[in-house]
């Protein structure tokens, strides 16, 4: 398919997925508002949405591979753009994400994450804002659930490289809790920034669990090398080399 069309089919693509999120967004808010489960039904009502039309329109297909984490548990996953947040979401059963403050004034989305217990961060100063952190992803412990974290911070294009930030192993030891790593290379078919979608396999890839109880430092070297080493094996699977380029 030559490029402006694809680019064309791409922005009506992402008009429609917005359009979407609006309406089923109204129509689940009576529910929702009354019933967290409502939330959690909108939101994956949305997201089944967004990958169905994403498989015909603009030829992304989805895959989540691993065990899937139905425990109370932390995620520590890759971050590449909006689909794996989705991706994510709606494997597992009770998910709820630390995410940017700035997100909670976003129209729909602010308050259906307030409403799933999503755990908002102050992107200031580094110590007050893990401390608050911790605090709050404490105080959403009376609705359990799968505590999902980006340790990067950020979404990552392909092939870029982003420490990991110490929240992460903070976490993992303050809440004693067993951590699933979760690699993918989603950003090569929906990127974090532009219109243009790819067509492709899509994946989301929950790797083996961590036990509770490691030293925090040797965590996140555990954890960096995990993630990158298969989230770059299935870039490569999909054909994307060192390089930037494409097979």
């Amino acid at each position: 398919m030559p490029f402006a069309i694809r680019w064309v089919v791409s922005l009506i693509y992402v008009v429609q997925i917005y359009l979407a999120m609006l309406v089923i967004g109204l129509l689940f808010a009576p529910y929702a508002l009354v019933s967290r489960n409502g939330a959690f039904a909108a939101c994956k009502t949305y997201c089944r949405w967004v990958f169905w039309t994403a498989r015909w329109m603009v030829g992304i297909r989805t895959e989540v591979r691993g065990v899937v984490p139905t425990g109370e548990v932390m995620i520590a996953a890759k971050h590449q753009s909006f689909l794996d947040i989705m991706m994510i979401f709606n494997a597992v059963p009770r998910g709820k994400f630390i995410m940017k403050r700035e997100l909670l004034w976003t129209p729909v989305i602010g308050i259906y994450a307030k409403r799933l217990g999503c755990v908002p961060v102050n992107r200031g100063k580094r110590g007050a804002a893990i401390a608050k952190m911790v605090r709050d992803v404490a105080r959403e412990f009376s609705d359990p659930g799968q505590l999902i974290i980006y340790s990067q911070g950020t979404r990552v294009a392909p092939g870029d490289k982003v420490p990991y930030k110490v929240g992460t192993g903070v976490l993992y030891q303050e809440l004693d809790q067993t951590c699933v790593p979760a690699a993918t290379n989603v950003g090569l078919f929906w990127p974090r920034k532009g219109i243009l979608r790819n067509p492709g396999l899509a994946v989301v890839e929950f790797l083996e669990p961590v036990a509770p109880g490691k030293d925090r430092l040797q965590f996140m070297a555990d954890l960096e090398q995990a993630v990158e080493t298969r989230s770059d094996a299935l870039m490569a699977e999909a054909g994307f080399q060192a390089d930037g380029s494409h097979r």
